[in-house]
């Protein structure tokens, strides 16, 4: 069994998988970091350990003590030229994000075809997977909440948006989400031009903010949870 651990910007995710399923998730907010241990030895027992980390070496350091203290070895991961059916034509390879080459493998073990993978959290990207398994490239946006927040620091007029989502916004807040909303929509659907011709096509979409946007997408998609971790639960 693989114990997989993804750092991400916000928060850290976690999840146990024993090759054919996942037997236990969750998540930790980096506030409750000096607990990982102990949450982890609650878990079933795995055999080793791979992570993903794009949240900095003290986290980096936080996770390794506490894998360490469970008696695991360790693998973190790194962006290759190709892994487990994935070919990265990123320039250089090494310089894609773990994560976003993470998400790609475990894009790559659901869907047998050229897809569009989306991951929305902090940052939202978008990376293009032709049919066969090359990553084409792909590109990084602010997230939904980055997006209000650069609106809200950026502006003398433009407050700290709390509206809902509507096709014509009536008011200053719902105008600032709906167009926080349509915009990672937007840019979704444009990168998904590059696969759509392709057969059997698909965006999946992964990530804590996606479901503020999924429904807005006019593309074949599929919700997935935690695509990181996915993909960090196939790689040795």
């Amino acid at each position: 069994m693989i114990l997989a651990i993804d750092c991400g910007n916000s928060r850290l995710k976690w999840g146990v998988h024993d090759g054919a399923r996942w037997l236990a998730q969750g998540l930790l907010d980096y506030a409750e970091l000096p607990a990982l241990a102990g949450l982890l030895a609650a878990q079933p027992r795995a055999a080793r350990a791979v992570a993903a980390n794009v949240a900095g070496p003290q986290v980096g350091e936080a996770v390794a003590a506490a894998v360490a203290s469970l008696g695991l070895p360790l693998l973190w991961a790194k962006s290759r030229s190709a892994q487990h059916g994935v070919c990265s034509l990123y320039d250089p390879p090494e310089q894609l994000g773990a994560d976003r080459w993470a998400a790609l493998v475990g894009a790559r073990a659901l869907h047998a075809g050229a897809c569009l993978v989306v991951c929305a959290g902090t940052a939202t990207t978008a990376d293009v997977l032709d049919t066969e398994g090359n990553f084409q490239g792909g590109l990084i946006l602010p997230g939904v909440e980055l997006m209000g927040r650069a609106l809200a620091s950026g502006t003398a007029q433009l407050p700290l948006a709390e509206g809902r989502f509507a096709g014509l916004p009536r008011n200053t807040m719902d105008a600032i989400v709906s167009g926080c909303l349509h915009a990672q929509a937007g840019a979704v659907e444009r990168m998904y031009e590059q696969v759509a011709a392709l057969p059997g096509a698909i965006c999946l979409v992964s990530g804590g903010a996606a479901g503020q946007f999924f429904e807005l997408l006019r593309v074949p998609k599929r919700r997935v949870d935690n695509l990181v971790l996915e993909g960090l639960a196939r790689m040795d």
